[in-house]
């Protein structure tokens, strides 16, 4: 199995920006070469330009998933979320960030895990929205954007760490999270209170 995949990864490693941006590097080293102004050391001058543009490339990063329509049904969301949960498991966050993030997974988790609260959201279809949204484009564009700017912030510095807007990304979307599960649990308390009131009714004179 390691011998199948052996030329996979290199493969990838062709493609990846890494490589290409060495290799422009590389090319800039043999024109050096053959303007005469590497001299003796001309293997040196493409193997050092090529290691630079290799390290000065961005970082691989996992891609978000594709959803086909933010506006799925509940229970298709349940799924999509499921895809969501292995793109952010691959995404290298700081600590601060991966916490509010767990929070935040753990919410929706709770809210589309089939069961009461599910059955009290399925009949709430702004609910349904507000949690597609989070799942289709919220947090998969907030990670993506902290993976894209976290290169950049390293080679431009000075401006504000890009892990401090993802932190506060998340935890916005956590206390949106909290207060539509606070609905939920109202709506669904005020559902069961005729069923509970009715025998009380009878009992009344």
């Amino acid at each position: 199995m390691a011998t199948s995949s052996a030329p996979g990864r290199v493969l990838a490693y062709l493609e990846s920006a890494k490589n290409l941006t060495g290799s422009a590097c590389g090319l800039a080293g043999l024109a050096l070469t053959f303007t005469g102004l590497a001299g003796a050391y001309w293997p040196v001058v493409i193997a050092g330009l090529y290691g630079a543009g290799a390290l000065l490339a961005p970082p691989a990063r996992p891609r978000p998933p594709d959803f086909p329509d933010a506006s799925s049904p509940l229970r298709t969301l349940r799924d999509d979320f499921a895809r969501l949960r292995v793109y952010l498991d691959q995404a290298d966050l700081p600590p601060a960030a991966a916490d509010r993030l767990a929070e935040l997974t753990e919410l929706l988790d709770g809210l589309l895990a089939p069961g009461r609260v599910s059955d009290v959201l399925s009949a709430d279809p702004e609910g349904v929205h507000t949690l597609s949204r989070a799942v289709h484009q919220d947090i998969p564009e907030s990670v993506d954007t902290f993976l894209r700017a976290r290169w950049w912030s390293g080679v431009s510095p000075g401006r504000e760490p890009p892990e401090r807007h993802l932190e506060r990304r998340l935890e916005l979307l956590r206390r949106e999270t909290e207060e539509l599960a606070a609905g939920l649990r109202e709506a669904g308390s005020r559902r069961r209170q005729p069923h509970t009131r009715r025998p009380e009714d009878r009992g009344g004179p």
